[in-house]
């Protein structure tokens, strides 16, 4: 199971202490104070799991809940002093699967998130997918490349796997587009589609200017060229 946390908060007490509590509950926490690390920590790491605070230095936790929701999946838990039921109310509009005002308990914290990530892992798929160099361990939701782990953001992952869940069969951008994010008014164009398959090309391929798996076809999209085993 993949345990790794991004925790966004800005009072640095509490930030230790919430690490040093989930940390020895076994967890890896990528600690942010401001929206505009944790932003830099998203793109990074595949968390399934984030802790945000509301009120930040650079920013407002709503609106990154919001941007992520775009992106992907993630389990998205406020941890805020905003208790009023109108702020709670916000908090599960904007996308949040749970919401915990403070003052709390530490250990009820790490009871919620074991309880939180035990039903993550539950709804993972256990299966891996193999396609020449290249692994997806889809309950890790991490990919290997020769064997070795490889840094993937949210969205290259998203995208991988589509692709390897689809071998062998012609993709067109507007399919990849709808799968990969929600295009109704995310003003989302064919030119951030093509950066996102560069990227992608740069970390999967030995040599992206000539790739082996993830290939052009002219006019119509794109296509994953090599079979794919599960396991």
């Amino acid at each position: 199971m993949n345990k790794e946390i991004l925790l966004v908060e800005d009072d640095e007490s509490l930030n230790r202490a919430i690490c040093f509590k989930l940390s020895g509950e076994g967890y890896t926490v990528y600690s942010a104070a401001d929206i505009k690390e944790a932003e830099r920590l998203w793109h990074m790491y595949s968390v399934p799991l984030v802790i945000c605070d509301i009120d930040l230095p650079d920013g407002n936790g709503l609106d990154f809940c919001v941007k992520l929701r775009k992106e992907s999946d993630v389990i998205f838990l406020f941890l805020t002093a905003m208790d009023t039921e109108e702020d709670m109310v916000k908090g599960y509009e904007a996308g949040a699967d749970d919401y915990i005002t403070k003052p709390f308990f530490l250990p009820v914290l790490a009871s919620k998130v074991n309880a939180i990530m035990q039903r993550y892992a539950e709804k993972t798929q256990t299966e891996t997918i193999t396609s020449g160099s290249i692994t997806f361990l889809c309950e890790e939701n991490r990919v290997k490349k020769n064997g070795e782990y490889i840094n993937l953001t949210a969205k290259e992952l998203k995208l991988l796997y589509f692709f390897m869940q689809n071998p062998m069969r012609i993709l067109t951008r507007e399919q990849l587009l709808e799968a990969i994010w929600d295009i109704d008014g995310n003003f989302v164009d064919e030119n951030t589609l093509a950066v996102n398959i560069r990227r992608l090309r740069e970390k999967i391929e030995n040599d992206p200017s000539l790739p082996e798996m993830l290939k052009n076809v002219r006019g119509l999209g794109y296509i994953w060229d090599k079979e794919c085993e599960r396991r």
